[in-house]
């Protein structure tokens, strides 16, 4: 399944889907915000890119995700995400079998947060 759609806002390489993704915001170049859907499984090395849509509007990646078969996207166990609300009901929608894991970054980051709010009280 060689489907690749590209334009001056989106890649979509289908052929890099695995069991375990992640979904992103990201920012590389005057602000501009793009969305991306990575293969955990390739660590950041060739096959590592599904998606890259810009802006983080969940239905401007709708867009691009709808384009993935529902057998395929039902294939997909995990989906690492960080607490955005946008990624959620991306992740909801079109990965709804798999079991959403907050990246670790974000979580560690709230802990703290929360605990520095608790010692400027005292």
């Amino acid at each position: 399944m060689e489907t690749k759609v590209r334009c001056k806002t989106m890649a979509y390489f289908p052929e890099n889907i695995a069991k375990r993704l992640s979904i992103d915001e990201t920012s590389l170049s005057n602000g501009e915000l793009y969305t991306i859907v990575t293969n955990k499984a390739c660590k950041g090395r060739e096959g590592t890119i599904v998606a890259m849509v810009a802006g983080t509007k969940a239905e401007t990646v709708f867009v691009i995700l709808e384009k993935t078969p529902l057998k395929l996207r039902n294939s997909i166990t995990e989906i690492t995400l960080d607490m955005s609300a946008n990624m959620g009901i991306i992740a909801k929608k079109y990965f709804s079998n798999a079991v959403r894991v907050m990246h670790r970054f974000h979580v560690k980051k709230l802990a703290l947060e929360a605990l520095q709010e608790i010692r400027i009280k005292k």
